[in-house]
This record gives C-alpha cells, sequence and structure tokens, in this order.
C-alpha cells in the first residue's frame, strides 16, 4: 500500500469524479490554503456548522443524541465556544475508489491554535460529502474561516482489493449530503 501523489489524485478527480468541486493546485494567497498538494489534497469547509452548546445541559450520547445539543449557525466565520467543539462539512463531494483509504489530518494552522479536526477514515466505495469534527481545545473562542483549508485528506492504494466495501455494507454515512449527526 502506497501514499499517491498529485499526478494521480489530479487524474482520479477529473476522470472518475474522485473530488467534486476540484482544485488543481494550492491556493493560498490571504487565505488558510486549500486544494491539491505534492501528497494530498486539502479540503475546505463549507458555511453551515452546528455548535454544540450546554444551554439544555443535554448529554452527548451516541445511542440517543439529543439535537438540543447544538445551534445551528450560518455564516463566513464560525466563533467555537472554549473547550467545546462544532460539526460542519466539506465543500468537496467524495467518491473513494474500491483499492482507496483515505486518512484526513487537520492542517497545521488550525492545529498551532488548539484546533482539532478528527475525521474518520474514507472507507473503500464510500461517497458523500465528510462530516468534520472541529474541536476547540483552548481555554479561549476560536475562529474557524467557511470555504477555506480545514485539513488535509491522504490516499493510500491496496495492492489488493478488499472482499467487502462500504458500499457492500451499506454504510449508515453513505451518500450523505449535509452534516449527518451520530447513527446507531
Amino acid at each position: 500500500m502506497a501514499i499517491k501523489a498529485d499526478s494521480w489524485i489530479r487524474r482520479m478527480a477529473k476522470e472518475h469524479r474522485m473530488i467534486e468541486p476540484f482544485v488543481d493546485g494550492q491556493v493560498r494567497e490571504g487565505v488558510i490554503s486549500y486544494g491539491l498538494s505534492s501528497y494530498g489534497y486539502d479540503i475546505r469547509v463549507t458555511n453551515e456548522f452546528k455548535i454544540f452548546t450546554n444551554v439544555h445541559s443535554a448529554v452527548v450520547d451516541p445511542k440517543h443524541f439529543d439535537p438540543k445539543s447544538f445551534v445551528d449557525f450560518k455564516g463566513d466565520v464560525c466563533v467555537i465556544p472554549p473547550n467545546s467543539f462544532v460539526l460542519a462539512q466539506t465543500v468537496e463531494y467524495f467518491r473513494i475508489p474500491r483499492d482507496v483509504l483515505t486518512v484526513c489530518l487537520g492542517k497545521s494552522t488550525y492545529a498551532r491554535c488548539g484546533l482539532i479536526v478528527n475525521v474518520t477514515p474514507f472507507e473503500p466505495e464510500w461517497e458523500g460529502y465528510v462530516t468534520l469534527e472541529i474541536s476547540n481545545t483552548t481555554p479561549l473562542p476560536a475562529r474557524v474561516y467557511a470555504n477555506e483549508g480545514i485539513a488535509q485528506v491522504l490516499f493510500f492504494q491496496s495492492d489488493e482489493i478488499c472482499e467487502t466495501s462500504y458500499a457492500d455494507r451499506k454504510g449508515k454515512y453513505q451518500k450523505q449530503q449535509s452534516i449527518v449527526l451520530p447513527r446507531i
């Protein structure tokens, strides 16, 4: 299994619609960078966020998720409260090939501000917009900028095709079109 380079990512995006919309190169001027890089693709966050709050004293429970745990926010800048987190979504829609697994890591610009981006791997034949979990680990409010870079996706291609893909299993987060809350 090897990490894939920019030429492979570009070809898969253009010929197989692996990433839409696809930005061929790094956009950097005046923004937190996004687009194609040497061995990955820097994804953007949309302007819609679900900010977690303790206003209703709800308990975060993945088996019985209470929508009162968050407030919806739409805007160019989202302020994450201290020691809290938001759910967000990528601008890009992904279609992962059957022999590929991705790992997604937060960008260093945000990491250096105490913001951690957590995303599980995109499994073989998963497709959809990515739901992002962005944690503010600091005791201060923190800003996230919509339509700018938030994390980098690394693509790993296996030398074998998996027996069962995410699509074969009918994964519960397949083809998500919006920010998706926890499902059982």
